[in-house]
């Protein structure tokens, strides 16, 4: 990939030689931010040659404030279309012009001047998440990377309780593999092992904080957390296996890999686990407590309400079906009730 830019270093390119030149000529002296954030492979920082072929250009998002942007922003557009350098004449460029209140509605329906709630954590797209704490901003004047910073992270309570969700996505199907594959459907022993590595690996994300994209990047993301390097080959034993026997033994593996990581945290009370026959069936089980272990870590009386019911986990589970910011609002009532 000889002389490939990066998406980001091209729109930082862009920003520094095109757009900044040419506000600060037409616009002396009014605040704005200037970021690369939102869709788009280049702000994940997984772009490369191929990506160029089809919406890969030079972009920046540019932020005023309310009163700025509705005084200048139709303006201020059409003079960053025409005073463009002649460099990058030849490339499609692209420019936003928003409020950072107006794009966190577009991205998560959620009112940045109002508190984030538990609830709206749950219902906030991890992949949405992600996209707005990932690529960089260029310039920041009106406080664009301190509202950024809100959104680093889940709270702790939060956290908590999505690693619990997580484990009982995993702790129910797990016997499964081997009761499909002791029928002779080793097609479905398959597939249920094929959701266990991929909920295994949300755990994962979940352990290490970072919040995973969405599927075209999420095997590549995985690969570059600290426990990739160790678990990728034991996952694709999964994957690989012949037989409902071989899969059962590579996920004890990765199970207890898994294990071994949220033991290394030290935010529970160390979790024992054990091989289990489930009701003396010929299929092995591990089984370890993480989900009591979590639960007696939680603090905040609302996640509290929550974790005493069965999991419900986050939007990602049903983003199929409610895919726009604003279906959101659909779902909070699963948590209120």
């Amino acid at each position: 990939m000889s002389g490939f830019v990066s998406g980001l270093e091209l729109s930082r390119r862009f920003y520094t030689e095109a757009v900044r030149p040419v506000l600060e000529a037409s616009y002396p002296g009014l605040p704005y931010s200037a970021a690369l954030l939102g869709r788009g492979s280049e702000v994940l920082g997984f772009d490369d040659e191929m990506s160029g072929d089809h919406n890969w250009e030079p972009r920046v998002l540019l932020f005023l404030r309310k009163e700025d942007q509705t005084r200048h922003g139709d303006a201020m557009a059409d003079v960053l279309r025409r005073e463009v350098p002649d460099r990058f004449a030849d490339r499609q460029t692209e420019y936003g012009i928003h409020t950072i209140r107006g794009f966190l509605l577009e991205q998560l329906d959620f009112d940045i001047e109002g508190e984030i709630t538990p609830r709206d954590w749950f219902t906030f797209p991890e992949q949405n998440l992600r996209m707005i704490t990932a690529g960089a901003v260029f310039h920041d004047e009106i406080g664009l990377q301190s509202v950024r910073d809100r959104f680093a992270y889940y709270p702790r309570d939060v956290w908590l309780y999505l690693m619990i969700a997580a484990w009982w996505r995993v702790h129910p199907e797990i016997n499964l593999v081997g009761r499909t594959g002791f029928v002779g459907d080793e097609l479905g022993s398959e597939l249920i092992g094929s959701q266990l590595v991929q909920d295994l690996m949300r755990l994962c994300f979940l352990m290490e904080r970072q919040y995973a994209p969405f599927s075209k990047w999420f095997g590549t993301a995985f690969s570059r957390l600290s426990c990739g390097a160790e678990l990728v080959p034991i996952l694709r034993a999964v994957q690989r296996a012949e037989s409902w026997l071989e899969r059962e033994e590579a996920l004890m593996a990765a199970y207890e890999a898994v294990a071994a990581i949220h033991n290394g945290l030290g935010i529970t009370p160390p979790v024992a686990t054990e091989v289990e026959q489930m009701w003396g069936r010929p299929f092995k089980v591990l089984w370890g407590d993480f989900p009591g272990a979590l639960a007696a870590q939680i603090q905040d009386p609302v996640v509290q309400r929550i974790a005493e019911r069965w999991p419900i986990g986050g939007i990602d589970q049903i983003r199929n079906v409610l895919w726009a910011a604003r279906d959101r609002r659909q779902l909070i009532a699963l948590f209120d009730q």
